[in-house]
C-alpha cells in the first residue's frame, strides 16, 4: 500500500546506531563499541518512529519501494542519530558582543558580573522585550541549531529573575515546542542569578513561595510544560543551602533536577545533586574527587560544556577522570550571550581536542547520554526500533567527519530529519 511508511533511507555507507539494546546511557566501555552498520538502511513509519534498521539488501527484501512516501538514496553517505544539546540558554534579548572584548582583555566572568554586565545586562533587555520579539529570535536560533544537526535541545529560562519575565520566557519555549520541528526539553532557571534588590535567601524564598506554585498550576492546566529545574549554585550567587531548598521544592512539584554546579569554585554541588537524585549537573570544572564518585554511584549525568571553558578560559572539565570513574558523560553547547556557540559538531570537536575524549565518546555524549541527561533516552539519542525518527545524513563516507571537520558542518550535513520528515536539506551554492 502506498504511503504505508513515511521514509526509507537507503544504502548508507555507514549507519551509526549508537545503541542496539535499548541502553539508557553508555559508560566508558560501551562508548568504545558504538554500533555502526555498513551498507545499511533505515525505515521510518508514518508515526515518525523507526520501524526497521539493517543491511540494505535485507531491508529491500522486507519492504517494497511502493510502500514509502519518500526514499532518499544514501549511497556513499553516513546516517547518524539527531544530535542532542543538553544545555542551552536560547531565549533572551540584548547580546553581549561588547563584553567579548572585555574578556579578551582579561576581565573575568565575575568582574563583568559585578560591573553590572553579564547576566544582569541580558536580564534588563529580556524584561523589556515583548513575547513576540523573544519568540522570533528564539525561533531563528533553533533553526540554526537544526541546521547543525541538533534535533533535541534543552532550553532554559533564567533571564527574567522575576515571575512575570520567567513565565514570559517559558511561554515562548512552550510556543516553540508546539509550533516548531525541534524537540524541546524546557527548564525553569529562575535561580540563574540573584535579582537586584534581593539577597540570595530572599530570592530563594520568592522562588519557593511564588514562582514554583505558579509553575505547578500552569503545568497542571496544560498551559506550559516544564521538565527541569535549574539553579546556578555558585559562590556569590546561590549557596549550597539555597540551592538545596530550591531543587527540593522543584522536585516536589515533579520537575527533574538538572542544575549548574562547581563551575567557578568548588561548591560540593556534585555531592548535593547525587544526594537529591539529580538527573544531571552541568559545568563541573571544579568538581571534587568525592563529587565524581557520588555522581557515578547515583547515575547522575555530567553535562560538560567545552565551548564555555574554551571561551571563558576556564579549566577544562575532567572528562577522562569522570569516564574512568564511571560517570555518565554528556555534552551541551551552553549557547548563551556569554558563550555564543550553537553547533554540537564544534562542541564534540572541542571535547576531543581540549577534554581528550575520543570521537566515539564524544558522539555518544552528544546523543544517547545527552538524551539521558534530559530523561529522554528511551525515545531519543540512538537509531533503534520504536525510537523517534530523528536523524542526520552527512555527505561523507565516514561518520567521523562530523567531528573531524572543525566548523565544516555547514557543507557536510546534507539532511536533517525529525520524526521521519525532512526539515532541512542543504541545497549547496546555487549554480554549482
Amino acid at each position: 500500500m502506498a504511503g504505508e511508511h513515511r521514509l526509507l533511507l537507503d544504502n548508507a555507507q555507514q549507519l551509526v546506531l549508537v545503541c542496539t539494546k535499548g541502553e539508557k546511557y553508555l559508560l566508558q566501555a560501551g562508548m568504545q563499541d558504538l554500533a555502526v552498520l555498513d551498507n545499511a538502511s533505515v525505515v521510518i513509519g508514518t508515526d515518525g518512529c523507526v520501524k526497521a534498521v539493517g543491511h540494505a539488501d535485507v531491508i529491500r527484501q522486507q519492504f517494497s519501494e511502493a510502500s514509502f512516501e519518500k526514499i532518499i538514496d544514501c549511497s556513499g553517505k553516513c546516517i547518524l542519530p539527531g544530535l542532542v544539546d543538553a544545555h542551552t540558554h536560547p531565549v533572551w534579548a540584548g547580546d553581549r558582543v561588547h563584553e567579548f572584548a572585555m574578556k579578551l582583555a582579561g576581565a573575568s566572568y565575575m568582574d563583568i558580573h559585578q560591573a553590572g554586565g553579564g547576566i544582569h545586562f541580558t536580564v534588563e533587555h529580556t524584561q523589556k522585550a515583548s513575547e513576540e520579539e523573544l519568540f522570533n529570535t528564539f525561533k531563528h536560533r533553533l533553526l540554526r541549531m537544526l541546521r547543525t544537526g541538533t534535533t533535541l535541545v534543552e532550553c532554559k529560562s533564567g533571564y527574567g529573575l522575576n515571575l512575570e519575565t520567567e513565565l514570559k520566557m517559558l511561554r515562548v519555549i512552550e510556543q516553540a515546542r508546539r509550533l516548531l520541528d525541534s524537540n524541546i526539553s524546557s527548564t525553569y532557571c529562575g535561580a540563574h542569578s540573584v535579582p537586584k534588590g534581593k539577597n540570595a535567601t530572599e530570592a530563594t524564598d520568592d522562588i519557593i513561595s511564588n514562582h514554583l506554585p505558579k509553575l505547578k498550576e500552569l503545568n497542571l492546566n496544560g498551559e506550559i510544560h516544564v521538565n527541569n529545574i535549574d539553579v546556578f549554585c555558585e559562590k556569590g550567587v546561590f549557596d549550597l543551602n539555597c540551592t538545596r531548598r530550591i531543587l527540593q521544592a522543584g522536585k516536589g512539584i515533579g520537575l527533574q533536577i538538572n542544575f549548574h554546579g562547581d563551575e567557578l569554585h568548588p561548591m560540593k554541588s556534585a555531592e548535593l545533586g547525587a544526594e537529591l537524585g539529580a538527573q544531571a549537573i552541568s559545568h563541573l570544572e571544579e568538581i571534587s574527587d568525592e563529587g565524581i564518585a557520588a555522581m557515578a554511584s547515583a547515575k547522575c549525568a555530567a553535562v560538560l560544556l567545552p565551548t564555555t571553558a574554551y571561551m571563558l578560559r576556564l579549566k577544562q572539565p575532567q572528562a577522562r577522570k569522570m569516564l574512568k570513574e564511571g560517570v555518565i558523560v554528556a555534552l551541551g553547547s551552553d549557547f548563551n550571550p556569554n558563550a555564543y556557540c550553537y553547533s554540537m559538531p564544534m562542541v564534540m570537536h572541542l571535547a576531543c581536542v581540549n577534554m581528550k575524549m575520543s570521537m566515539k565518546e564524544a558522539l555518544a555524549a552528544a546523543t544517547i547520554n545527552a538524551a539521558y541527561a534530559l530523561g529522554r533516552s528511551h525515545i531519543h539519542g540512538s537509531i533503534e526500533n520504536g525510537k523517534q525518527g530523528d536523524l542526520i545524513i552527512i555527505n561523507s563516507s565516514r561518520w567521523e567527519h562530523l567531528i573531524y571537520q572543525f566548523g565544516g558542518h555547514q557543507e557536510l550535513i546534507e539532511y536533517v530529519i525529525v520524526k521521519g520528515k525532512v526539515i532541512y536539506k542543504n541545497e549547496g551554492i546555487m549554480g554549482y
